[in-house]
Formats: C-alpha cells, sequence, structure tokens
C-alpha cells in the first residue's frame, strides 16, 4: 500500500530538491519528517509528482565518454542543438503550464535548470504583491482549497507546522473565512503544545 504524502511534504520535495542527487535529497527530507525514506522510495515519488531535480543525466567531474576522439561519433555535449536554435517545446518567460499536480506553473527565466526555469505562480503572485520572499519554513496555500484561484485575497503563507496541523485536523475548507478561522485555531493548537513542553521541562 503506497503512503498518501501531504500538500507540504510535496511542497516541501519542490524546494529542496533542484540541483541535489537523490541521497541528498533523502537525507534531508528524513531529518525533517523522519519516515525512513529510502532512494528508490524517493526516485519513484520525485518520478510521479514530476519533480525534477536538474541533475538527472550529468556526468561527473573527470567523466572520460567512451566516443571521446573517435570519428564518426558525436561526444558528449550540454545540447545536440545549434547555437541559438530553440527546440520545438521552447516557450518565452511569461508563459503558464499545469504540473501533473495541478498547479500552475510561469515561466520566470530562459536560464538554468527546469525549477530556475519555471515557477509555482501562486507563490510568484504572493511574493510580488508582498514584495517579499516566503519565509524558508513556509508554504503558500489556497484559502477556498482551489488551485486554481490565484488572486491575492486567495493565497495565505503558513508555516509547515500550521500545514501540518491543518491538514491533521482537516481545517482547510472550501469556504475561506472557515480556513482562515481554521488557521487561528492551528495556532492556538500550536501554541498549547508548546506551553505543555514548557511546562514539562520545569518539573
Amino acid at each position: 500500500m503506497k503512503r498518501k504524502y501531504t500538500d507540504d511534504i510535496i511542497d516541501f520535495l519542490r524546494e529542496i530538491a533542484p540541483g541535489k542527487t537523490y541521497k541528498e535529497i533523502a537525507e534531508i527530507f528524513n531529518k525533517k519528517y523522519d519516515l525512513g525514506m529510502t532512494v528508490d522510495k524517493l526516485s519513484s515519488l520525485l518520478s510521479r509528482k514530476k519533480i525534477n531535480t536538474g541533475t538527472l543525466g550529468r556526468f561527473k567531474k573527470n567523466y572520460i565518454p567512451w566516443n571521446k576522439g573517435k570519428k564518426g561519433y558525436m561526444g558528449a555535449n550540454r545540447t545536440s542543438f545549434k547555437k541559438g536554435h530553440k527546440p520545438k517545446n521552447w516557450r518565452p518567460v511569461g508563459s503558464e503550464r499545469v504540473d501533473a499536480d495541478g498547479y500552475t506553473l510561469i515561466k520566470v527565466s530562459n536560464e538554468g535548470s527546469m525549477w530556475k526555469r519555471w515557477a509555482l505562480k501562486h507563490r510568484v503572485v504572493w511574493e510580488q504583491h508582498h514584495k517579499k520572499k516566503i519565509p524558508k519554513d513556509s508554504v503558500i496555500i489556497f484559502a477556498d482549497g482551489d488551485k486554481n484561484n490565484l488572486s491575492i485575497e486567495n493565497l495565505i503563507c503558513v508555516t509547515r507546522n500550521e500545514l501540518k496541523v491543518l491538514n491533521q485536523c482537516r481545517l482547510i475548507s472550501s469556504v475561506p473565512e472557515l480556513t482562515k478561522t481554521g488557521l487561528n485555531i492551528a495556532k492556538i493548537k500550536i501554541k498549547l503544545a508548546e506551553i505543555r513542553k514548557e511546562k514539562k521541562g520545569w518539573i
């Protein structure tokens, strides 16, 4: 039976995956969630969720391809396209597409790996409106639960701890006001847990 991973776990993987090996990602993941994630399980999960690390297919440092120096064979290079050539699936900055999980992606650059060229649009909208970066320990959720509603009023910045409580207690509603109330409840639950923990330390 496959484990069902919450949205905050998948969002966390999207943030840490670019530029890292599966082993590095698994180590970071297990330190945070302690779920015993193996490299094989991680590889399968990233593949299902279409999360690209940007490291696949790269040659290791000092690697010498078998066909180097052999006449008639193409040597290993970054791309087979001629300089200035644009592949058929090339899109300009500002283009949008929807990923396998239903999130809207927007192209923000023509340089770098896929996750440097494309970004989750709801995160971009929130950062542009508030003129600041989303804190590292936070994510953006949809007040009405609709991933297609990208209006700034529908985007709420919550900590990963708050999102964990929201998901566990099923406090995210299709009604924005109820979700916001649920967030207040989550904050109270977290605060009470902190107080209880402090009291235990006094004994």
